[in-house]
């Protein structure tokens, strides 16, 4: 007897027609929307929702013959209409320290960088980025001298970190021993003028079935969209981190431009709105340490003065270095008389050991080259320049 199919005959009929839809990052809601679109019958898409939700997630497969517990005949039909498709990494690094940095494409002329860092939370980090580009234009930051190209979609943002865990073997999904456990959104753009797109992403890696990131195990770094992060904390539960790094407006104007917008005020304002802020739940300060512009003794108590009434901890950044920068790193007697005026005040504030300076992946390092030339494109004008000058060298 021949199998009977999830769908009605006039789905069936038109089929062949349909654009494949790629199933890598979507979100479990639209799953069901496509799946209720395609013809599945209604009182069965939850059930295949979950089943391909959970191959697609949990076990990272990139072919449907994979899904073992679902029909061949099924399976042929989610195979004509689907794809599990990957971005292409245009580049990918690794540090003599072990960060990994994959510069990833996402169409033409537009590409983003993804870092994984080890030995930073429980295990290891994934820094994700949201824009490729950004726009707040901070001085001390090499992504901010890239102009915005436009926001990632949540799909865009969880192939990052299905490119990760592909990379690092992290398939299925698992509590134990695993390589990665936390994701940091402070790679490229601002996550919060791309709310929308990151709390669906968030909703996509936190899910039980799947991937399965505990939201605490989630920080979002905005550099101070005030009227945006208490609705950040409702929508996504996730872990709040803010780009600081100066302690009065006159100099945070000039370092993160964006406080002439959302001044100190305001944004502590806002800060003291994310909901369920206490002693489990801390703001993490980010401060990059500047050399004789923001890291005197002085400068120390004004921020202990700053943070007072707010559950927070500092992570003190050493500066990166990246070409063309005017700013030069602390020196490590000045962060380390910093960070001890923190600790004695009971402040928790590590300093955060650089890393992946040697493929500019450290903090303030990221920036991709979309706007001006394609990784891919500089790879083949740099394989036809060898392949020029080895055949000049054979004459």
């Amino acid at each position: 007897m021949t199998q009977s199919l999830d769908i009605s005959h006039a789905a069936n009929a038109d089929r062949a027609s349909c654009v494949k839809e790629n199933l890598a990052g979507i979100g479990f809601d639209a799953l069901k929307k496509t799946l209720e679109d395609r013809g599945i019958e209604p009182k069965k898409v939850n059930m295949r929702a979950r089943q391909l939700w959970r191959w697609v997630y949990h076990y990272g497969v990139r072919d449907f013959s994979g899904m073992t517990d679902i029909a061949k005949a099924q399976r042929a039909e989610f195979e004509d209409w689907f794809e599990l498709k990957r971005p292409e990494i245009t580049e990918a690094l690794v540090s003599v320290d072990g960060t990994r940095k994959w510069l990833i494409e996402y169409g033409p002329n537009t590409e983003a960088e993804t870092v994984f860092i080890p030995d930073v939370g429980r295990a290891g980090a994934l820094c994700v980025s949201s824009q490729v580009g950004c726009t707040l234009n901070c001085s001390f930051c090499h992504t901010g001298t890239q102009k915005l190209v436009r926001n990632l979609t949540a799909a865009e943002i969880v192939r990052q970190v299905m490119v990760a865990r592909d990379a690092l073997e992290e398939w299925p999904t698992s509590n134990e021993n695993r390589k990665l456990t936390n994701i940091v959104f402070m790679g490229m753009g601002e996550p919060l003028y791309n709310l929308d797109n990151v709390a669906e992403a968030i909703d996509t890696i936190s899910h039980n079935e799947g991937i399965s990131f505990g939201r605490r195990r989630i920080t979002v770094s905005t550099a101070g969209v005030a009227p945006l992060i208490p609705e950040l904390g409702r929508r996504t539960n996730a872990m709040l981190a803010i780009s600081l790094h100066a302690t009065n407006d006159d100099l945070r104007n000039e370092l993160v431009p964006i406080n002439k917008k959302y001044p100190l005020k305001e944004l502590f304002e806002a800060i003291r709105e994310y909901p369920d802020l206490g002693n489990s739940k801390k703001v993490t300060f980010e401060y990059v340490m500047l050399k004789g512009v923001n890291d005197s003794v002085a400068e120390a108590k004004d921020l202990l003065r700053l943070l007072r009434g707010t559950p927070a901890k500092i992570n003190l950044i050493p500066f990166n270095p990246w070409p063309g920068s005017q700013y030069e790193c602390s020196d490590w007697e000045t962060i380390e008389n910093f960070a001890e005026v923190l600790n004695r005040a009971g402040y928790s504030s590590p300093i955060r050991t650089p890393r992946g300076r040697d493929i500019l992946a450290a903090c303030g390092q990221l920036r991709s080259e979309s706007v001006k030339q394609k990784a891919s494109d500089r790879r083949k004008a740099e394989l036809a320049a060898k392949a020029a000058a080895e055949g000049t060298a054979a004459e």
